[in-house]
């Protein structure tokens, strides 16, 4: 199943190139009073409310994709997650290039020994609100990545047993200011954490490790690769980052991105395409 979140927070099931509009299906989640949660509700009670979608489905007003305005199907993660550097050749064309390593070597570690990092989750946006580009005196990239949507609590989880704690997958962008700074800073401006364009449930990806995906900005192809040549594939990610901090529903791993990374202009136009999910196009500007 495939549902997103559109317009004026309206709640959705996509069906081929249509969504219906389920909104009414949210009345089945927890009122909750101060302190909120530390978590996504939607998320963390998704089975509860695709169910009501479901049924309320048949009946519902149906809309066409082209024209709606996709927000991140996800509203509040706790965490948004990254993992640098995460295919091989993607970490040899930073080591080639100073211009995206600045002579930091943290910038050319393997992931193994530079760990993950965390975006501000201020960062995210859906689709539909677009890039907003700050710094436009330094060199601003694309990275395509497959993300992943944890979708209930996780702490110490086994490879093995990472699969069973994915309620979803979505296509990000972690969009970057090249620099010398950690890369938390120069990954955090606001709008430089993309997702969408609606969140794919786990059980139409069994197995995440074998996706091609594609990036292209003005219509010029820029990446172009699979998620099988990830160094650490999503089980080794989830396991990696629930050994440090407990995952909780709603929070998101972006994978790592892969070669081709390049820069992006106000008034440019990205497709970012993953195979099984779709395809997201989002609008750049400056801030």
């Amino acid at each position: 199943m495939r549902f997103c979140r559109f317009g004026d927070e309206r709640f959705g099931l996509i069906e081929g190139s249509n969504v219906r509009d389920v909104t009414a299906a949210l009345d089945v989640l927890p009122a909750y009073r101060y302190p909120l949660p530390a978590y996504d509700v939607l998320i963390a009670n998704l089975d509860a409310v695709l169910e009501r979608a479901r049924t309320l489905a048949p009946n519902a007003p149906s809309l066409p994709i082209a024209g709606l305005r996709f927000l991140s199907p996800v509203a509040n993660p706790s965490k948004v997650i990254g993992a640098p550097v995460n295919y091989q050749k993607h970490l040899d064309e930073v080591k080639s290039d100073a211009a995206l390593h600045h002579d930091n070597e943290a910038h050319t570690a393997v992931i193994h020994k530079m760990g993950l990092f965390l975006k501000a989750c201020s960062s995210l946006v859906g689709p539909g609100e677009g890039i907003s580009l700050r710094k436009l005196d330094r060199r601003n990239d694309h990275e395509v990545e497959l993300a992943v949507v944890i979708g209930k609590r996780a702490n110490n989880v086994s490879r093995a047993d990472a699969l069973k704690y994915v309620a979803g997958y979505a296509i990000g962008l972690d969009i970057t200011i090249r620099g010398p700074e950690e890369r938390s800073l120069r990954k955090s401006a606001d709008s430089y954490a993309v997702l969408g364009p609606w969140l794919v449930t786990a059980d139409e990806i069994p197995d995440p490790g074998g996706l091609n995906l594609k990036i292209a900005v003005n219509g010029q192809e820029r990446q172009n690769s699979n998620t099988k040549y990830m160094i650490l594939g999503v089980p080794e990610l989830i396991e990696f980052a629930s050994a440090f901090y407990t995952l909780h529903p709603g929070d998101v791993i972006v994978t790592g991105t892969p070669e081709g990374v390049s820069p992006i202009e106000p008034g440019d136009h990205i497709a970012a395409t993953i195979e099984r999910i779709g395809t997201m196009e989002v609008a750049v500007r400056a801030a």
